[in-house]
């Protein structure tokens, strides 16, 4: 029969041992935090420190307003509402030395992990400062289109999983000092935006928000 001493003195070696492959191994009785659900918003291109700031609107809904259904992608609207129409979006003019701008539109709250890219469109001469309704399928002459997530250039509407609560959908305008080259048609949203890095001389952004 075991002891009470040698109960204790085979518990102590059960803990020392447990401490002792815990060490080894780098485990941690810390618990492991979870993302916050629809904390997407951290996720927003942000702006460079000391650049002015354009303002950005559009008729088509305020700032944090609901993006209407007909700019919802092709069947995740409202029955016969969803048409893909590509947002009405307006700015005010870049500052001296603008050679161009770029207007991205980013679900900053898509279950990917890294948000979602929903429009591009780069090299839009200094000159314009709007584009109307649906204007990918009419772009300023000049301008391209880039790659957007649904796998194809041009704009792809909202189209949140149905039931989650609205997405942030964050439409950024960039004035650069520079019209951007190498980058083409199919570059990704990624792509563009470390290609206009040294070059942004003012950025303003516009939400809006779009549930199912």
């Amino acid at each position: 029969m075991v002891g009470r001493f040698g109960l204790i003195r085979h518990a102590m070696g059960t803990v020392a041992l447990i401490a002792l492959v815990a060490a080894g191994t780098g485990c941690s009785s810390t618990a492991v935090s979870t993302p916050t659900p629809n904390a997407g918003p951290t996720l927003a291109p942000g702006a460079p420190s000391n650049v002015p700031v354009l303002t950005v609107t559009s008729t088509s809904f305020t700032a944090g307003g609901s993006i209407p259904f007909a700019q919802a992608f092709t069947g995740c609207g409202n029955t016969g509402t969803a048409t893909n129409t590509s947002t009405d979006v307006a700015w005010t003019a870049g500052p001296v030395g603008t050679a161009s701008y770029v207007l991205t539109e980013f679900d900053t709250d898509a279950p990917t992990g890294v948000g979602f890219w929903h429009w591009t469109i780069f090299n839009i001469p200094p000159t314009v400062t709007s584009l109307a309704l649906n204007a990918t399928t009419n772009p300023p002459a000049g301008s391209i289109q880039g790659y957007n997530d649904y796998g194809f250039s041009g704009y792809g509407g909202p189209c949140p999983p149905v039931g989650d609560p609205p997405h942030h959908y964050y439409f950024t305008v960039s004035a650069l000092n520079a019209m951007l080259s190498g980058v083409t048609s199919a570059a990704p949203g990624a792509f563009l935006t470390f290609n206009m890095q040294g070059h942004i001389i003012a950025r303003g952004q516009l939400l809006g928000r779009y549930g199912r």
